[in-house]
């Protein structure tokens, strides 16, 4: 998977940009219709968003949703595969942190 996007005037399909905004922990994040919600954290630069137990960086490892590597909150439905989702304008995502056997968000390790 690659952040690089093809410019609307030399595509060769004749795709239009739509644009869409979603919400990543608080940040506003702008993106197409049509990218995942990886594709949509990469192109801004973000190339990791949560943490392994060993406090090693993850992100988009196999990009095809076999790893688990990528895994992030969508409103309240948890463990989201980011780059099986399409990105939806409005979105809330919230980074997820792995705590024992399972995962919890930053927001819930503070309670």
């Amino acid at each position: 998977m690659s952040p690089r996007r093809i410019p609307v005037d030399a595509d060769a399909v004749g795709r239009r940009e739509v644009p869409l905004r979603i919400t990543v922990d608080g940040e506003p994040l702008d993106g197409i219709a049509g990218q995942t919600i990886a594709g949509v954290l990469l192109a801004a630069g973000r190339l990791a968003w949560r943490r392994g137990p060993s406090g090693a960086p993850r992100g988009v490892f196999c990009g095809i949703g076999v790893c688990f590597d990528c895994l992030v909150s969508v409103g309240d439905e948890r463990d989201v595969r980011a780059c099986r989702r399409r990105a939806r304008d409005g979105d809330v995502i919230t980074t997820q942190r792995r705590v024992g056997n399972g995962f919890n968000s930053p927001s819930e390790e503070e309670e």
